[in-house]
């Protein structure tokens, strides 16, 4: 009965809220946009201490006296190839947000900095600060706890790859409809943080047709892109794990370090590898102050709303698919070998494609003929395939960015159809292709109702409406993992 209060009940909801988007578009964004507004200025605090706590949390997993253990039995070895690992793990985190916000982010806190005056040399240095704290350790961190939770439980603990599981194993559920619940939050977290982040995508898309094909900014075109999206990732989702997300993720990388590295030569390369240097000065010089400051003395509590804490819980409403989807990609590696691989790699990578792309749109901005900014407040979506038009052979340059902007979104549509298969069948570590099938389409319904909007706050505002509840689940789950994990034969020897 579980397998099927859970599932019923989340394809109900999901459901439900996917069909009031497509009818009544406004009305969906406006109970999104109050409830994710009034959590942001009334828990600022709250949220901005939990993230950076996942941060020193982390790095006490990775080198504190539990870095040793393996997540699988001391037998287990990893399923695949490292490289493999790290490419399945960066599309499914937040591959298509880098090509959406690399150019657009920096100009933004280049244009209007906290608390700064804007369109500075400083100005400058701290739009890089803001733009690396917003994309690496916090949001890697966040991933990594909520997948380090669920791989621990599942492969050293044999429970299902539920989020209830490490609430059931460390207290037992007295109240069986608290731990449905539950797992219930967790699916509409994943559903809604993939529909915001996926309109997002195919918005962009959009744009780079109309860049390099003149072809019409309309919903129609939108919901085109978005069928052939969605019949992609299906087929995808067919093949299992091993195949097509794998080999899709592997395509991911190849065209995005091609693009990355023509971007560093073809560019102001002295300049960009300048900025890589800086940046990661500045940002681990700078983390932790900047890893609890709210601003309370000046009147910016709209711009920590609308731009840190609203990534901060996006990576939360990202936490329970990314988590899972990890875990289950991660069996047989040491907790240190898999927060090196899931934290700091991925964040050293961000930095340098933020110094590459942000950097390019501020050599522009700043030393060429400019023109950028006024893009980026135009029309954010567009940001991208404008700096390309900068560089040579940039048609070719704007076709593969669409090719790999529409790749990583069926990996993340496909894996995030994967893992909500999993968490509505008891943790199957395999689902069925009908229930692949379902969860596919309600995300493309949930997905439509929010491209009608046609904003992009409101799709951050979905991409986030899940992570809020969610967040008072994740204390449980990491209280249960350091009961469960000091009582680990190895650390008992050891303390």
């Amino acid at each position: 009965m579980k397998n099927y209060l859970v599932f019923l009940v989340s394809v109900a909801l999901c459901s439900i809220i996917g069909i009031w988007g497509v009818i009544a578009p406004d009305a969906m964004a406006n109970a999104a946009l109050g409830m994710t507004g009034f959590a942001l200025k009334t828990f600022d605090w709250f949220f901005l201490v939990l993230c950076t706590g996942f941060l020193i949390l982390g790095g006490y997993m990775a080198f504190g006296p539990y870095g040793h253990i393996r997540l699988g039995k001391d037998e287990d070895r990893p399923e695949f190839s490292t490289l493999s690992w790290l490419s399945m793990l960066f599309a499914a985190g937040m591959g298509a947000g880098l090509l959406f916000w690399g150019v657009a982010e920096p100009m933004f806190h280049y244009l209007s900095p906290p608390g700064m005056v804007g369109k500075t040399p400083e100005a400058a240095r701290m739009a890089m600060v803001i733009t690396n704290l917003h994309w690496g350790l916090h949001a890697w961190s966040i991933y990594a706890i909520c997948a380090l939770v669920i791989a621990y439980f599942s492969f050293r603990k044999d429970t299902p790859s539920l989020i209830s599981s490490p609430i059931r194993a460390e207290f037992g559920c007295k109240y069986p409809i608290a731990c449905h619940i539950a797992d219930i939050v967790g699916v509409l977290a994943v559903v809604f943080g993939l529909a915001g982040s996926l309109t997002m995508g195919v918005l962009q898309v959009r744009s780079g047709l109309g860049e390099v094909f003149s072809i019409p900014a309309t919903n129609g075109v939108s919901i085109a892109i978005l069928v052939a999206m969605t019949i992609m990732f299906l087929a995808s989702a067919s093949t299992g794990l091993d195949k097509g997300i794998k080999i899709l993720s592997n395509i991911n990388m190849v065209i995005a370090v091609s693009i990355l590295m023509l971007i560093i030569f073809a560019g102001p390369t002295r300049f960009i590898m300048e900025i890589f240097v800086t940046s990661i000065g500045d940002y681990f010089s700078q983390l932790f102050s900047m890893s609890f400051k709210l601003y309370p003395y000046k009147d910016l509590s709209s711009w920590t709303s609308g731009w840190t804490l609203t990534y901060l819980i996006w990576w939360l409403a990202w936490g329970p698919f990314v988590g899972i989807f990890i875990a289950r990609i991660s069996r047989g590696r040491t907790i240190r070998e898999f927060m090196i691989g899931v934290v700091l790699i991925p964040t050293i990578f961000s930095i340098l494609w933020f110094a590459a792309f942000g950097g390019s749109a501020l050599y522009i901005e700043m030393f060429g003929g400019g023109g950028l900014a006024d893009l980026v407040l135009e029309d954010v979506s567009k940001a991208l395939f404008a700096l390309f038009t900068w560089f040579p052979l940039s048609e070719i340059i704007s076709g593969l960015a669409l090719v790999l902007i529409f790749i990583f979104l069926v990996t993340s549509a496909d894996s995030g159809t994967f893992v909500v298969s999993m968490m509505t069948t008891n943790g199957n570590l395999n689902p069925s292709i009908r229930v692949k099938f379902i969860w596919g389409i309600l995300i493309g319904i949930l997905t439509a109702g929010t491209l009608f909007t046609g904003s992009v706050k409101i799709a951050k505002a979905m991409a986030i409406a899940g992570a809020i509840p969610f967040s008072f689940i994740l204390i449980l789950q990491v209280i249960a993992l350091l009961r469960a994990i000091r009582r680990e034969p190895s650390c008992i020897k050891k303390d």
